[in-house]
């Protein structure tokens, strides 16, 4: 059973990267105060999520936190080096990066993916979610294959 509007968010042990050291970090604690845009993507650097994805949140960052967004967060089942490299290639040094390595939080929210077919694994679903004190107030769930519902540009509409 997937997380829904109106639930908290799932409090789960991530990892960002602190002067090239995998760092502990909640969940709760990155998502759990004020207006947060989160959104996952089944790995860094594969085709939709660098070329559609990430790519519209850094365009429309900006756009964002005019309308009261105080974080963009994206989340992955890579690990923080990875997800570091790919911030950098990506100019997203605005957006905080989380590492879902092992799959534990996409696991909480019930959005796990099978990727396995195409080399990845068990990987999150695509997904992208306005979360307001740690609770979901919007939550996009993509189609297999699709960059619809969690582009950036449909969550501009939504926060």
């Amino acid at each position: 059973m997937s997380v829904k509007v109106g639930d908290r968010v799932p409090d789960v042990q991530v990892h960002v990267l602190t002067e090239g050291r995998p760092t502990p970090v909640s969940t709760s604690e990155v998502l759990g105060s004020g207006k947060v845009v989160l959104f996952a993507v089944p790995g860094a650097f594969t085709p939709g999520c660098s070329k559609v994805h990430l790519p519209g949140y850094v365009q429309h960052g900006a756009e964002l936190k005019a309308k009261g967004v105080a974080k963009i967060v994206c989340i992955s089942v890579n690990d923080p080096w990875v997800m570091e490299a790919w911030s950098q290639s990506q100019g997203a040094s605005e957006i905080v990066m989380l590492s879902d390595g092992s799959g534990e939080f996409a696991k909480a929210m019930g959005l796990v993916m099978d990727g396995s077919g195409f080399g990845l694994g068990v990987r999150s679903q695509r997904y992208a979610a306005v979360v307001v004190d740690g609770v979901f107030t919007e939550l996009e769930v993509e189609a297999a294959g699709a960059i619809d519902v969690s582009a950036c540009e449909n969550v501009l509409k939504k926060v």
